[in-house]
């Protein structure tokens, strides 16, 4: 993975394939998953990011709303990233996101695509784009724990 950090090309086309084709984009009426509301108000970003988590598990996420290409890209990449996981592995990852974002130690293995975003915590006005998505799911996450 290291190899794919060090090449700015291949991470900016991680970055734009899921832009340009986000996956899990398109949120649904059924009654059996939380929706989370994320709006910024230093960018466009204006989402909604949906989950079904039933006994631990994070059977399915989706998102739609207005994005710019760093949120649809990371929120796109994290639905991808997440599900099927249990809640923990879950809260894990994203908490390895969040260290990376944060410029400290984290494990890319475990980030496998999301690693892409591994230089947004050197620009500041992006981080919010990088994480409105994570963010709203870690929210989903704790919810679907105090039930």
């Amino acid at each position: 993975m290291s190899g794919l950090m060090d090449d700015p090309m291949i991470l900016r086309s991680i970055i734009m394939d899921h832009y340009e084709y986000p996956r899990n984009h398109e949120l649904t009426e059924k009654e059996d998953y939380k929706k989370k509301h994320m709006a910024s108000e230093s960018c466009i970003d204006d989402i909604y990011v949906q989950a079904k988590i039933e006994d631990g598990i994070v059977e399915d996420i989706r998102f739609d709303g207005v994005a710019c290409t760093i949120s649809t890209a990371s929120t796109s990449i994290m639905s991808e990233l997440l599900k099927g996981k249990t809640t923990q592995e879950a809260k894990h990852i994203i908490e390895n996101y969040y260290q990376m974002i944060d410029q400290k130690e984290y494990d890319e293995e475990l980030l496998e695509e999301a690693v892409a975003f591994h230089n947004v915590g050197k620009q500041a006005n992006r981080i919010k784009c990088a994480t409105i998505g994570w963010k709203a799911m870690e929210e989903l996450l704790l919810e679907s724990e105090e039930k």
